[in-house]
């Protein structure tokens, strides 16, 4: 096996696949990336439970195929000169050249790799920016404890030409509705998917104008969600288990509504809770127009501010965790957000406008639960 790579487009690969590896695998083989060279050459990367592949094209002088380990050839890539990077099997050797610069890698066991589950088939295509954005907005509401493996997934369902994302770790719920081109224009079907997995596409495939999405058959014994873009391909398992309804946690109707400038909130939320931490409430209090925001308490430290709003309804008295509300406003992706109450007791709604004039953007909400709080 012998080939000559260009540096930028061999780090783009191997970080890539890379994305998949394991810290600590079953198996000493799945600490490495498989190298297949035939008249272009494929690198691939597994933890048994998500797949990646890449086609690097280069300047062939000899096929094979080899397994190294993938982290330190992410390490030695990243380090090299910009120059051509030589790959050269010798006997259980790898040697990486380029410029003067020389290391040598040596090979895992290709005969125990695993046979990895093929890419299923096409559903259809989604912009790539419309898909990242989507998976952004949703993935920072799932939970994180693996402990309850169903909630740290992003639920996925698709309604003929739209897909809708959701997700949630009890406390807060963020659901995104988004158009695409299926394949079959009748689809109807839902699967759930490791947030991270979802994260790590979403970000890696940016740079290409579409992502096709792939799904497994209904009939299928394997249940398996793939992603494609150019010459990068994901494949990973779905998740057990099944996503707590919810559709009906988010109100139809509300008391109170207020209007507010995002990255006026947002600074004015970030020195507000200063003097707090991520579990020590945030007190905000709506009404006549104005918002004051309070934290700390008895002889701890305490902040308030006051902006003034444009707001409608009666007053409410309420408390958010200040990473949740700030996640949700980062999340809006509009200058302005819209918050709707129905009681200082009951979750309130966030979802994004264009200007403080407009609609809501009622494609993507974000439900915050209150936290209680001694006055």
């Amino acid at each position: 096996m012998k080939f000559v790579a260009e540096r930028e487009a061999l780090i783009d690969a191997v970080n890539w696949v890379a994305r998949s590896l394991s810290t600590r695998p079953i198996s000493t083989s799945l600490l490495g990336i498989m190298i297949e060279v035939t008249d272009v050459i494929t690198l691939t990367g597994s933890d048994l439970e998500t797949s990646t592949k890449a086609i690097l094209h280069a300047e062939i002088a000899a096929p094979g195929k080899v397994l190294v380990p993938g982290r330190l050839l992410a390490e030695i890539a990243r380090s090299l000169p910009q120059k051509p990077i030589s790959f050269t099997l010798d006997g259980t050797r790898v040697l990486v050249t380029a410029g003067s610069a020389k290391f040598t890698l040596p090979t895992l066991s290709v005969n125990e790799y695993p046979t990895l589950p093929a890419l299923p088939e096409a559903a259809g295509k989604i912009a790539t920016d419309v898909f990242a954005t989507a998976v952004n907005q949703v993935a920072i509401a799932a939970g994180r404890d693996d402990s309850l493996p169903t909630l740290t997934g992003v639920h996925i369902d698709i309604n003929k030409t739209h897909i809708t994302l959701a997700a949630t770790d009890r406390y807060r719920l963020a659901v995104k509705e988004i158009e695409w081109n299926p394949t079959n224009s009748n689809i109807e079907t839902s699967t759930l998917l490791r947030a991270r997995t979802l994260a790590d596409a979403a970000k890696s495939l940016v740079g290409s104008p579409e992502v096709i999405f792939a799904l497994s058959q209904d009939t299928s014994t394997e249940k398996l969600v793939g992603f494609v873009s150019q010459e990068k391909t994901m494949t990973s398992r779905t998740l057990d288990g099944t996503f707590p309804p919810f559709r009906h946690l988010l109100p139809q109707e509300s008391s109170s509504q207020a209007t507010i400038e995002v990255s006026t909130l947002l600074d004015s939320v970030r020195r507000v809770a200063l003097v707090t931490d991520k579990t020590v409430p945030l007190r905000l209090v709506f009404g006549n127009g104005v918002l004051q925001l309070e934290a700390g308490a008895g002889e701890e430290a305490q902040a308030t501010e006051e902006l003034e709003i444009e707001y409608f309804g009666e007053p409410i008295n309420i408390a958010f965790n200040p990473t949740f509300l700030t996640d949700g406003l980062q999340a809006i992706n509009n200058p302005f957000v819209h918050i709707a109450f129905t009681g200082s007791s009951k979750p309130a709604v966030l979802s994004g406008k264009s200007s403080a004039e407009g609609e809501p953007d009622s494609s993507y909400k974000y439900l915050l639960m209150p936290m209680r709080y001694t006055s």
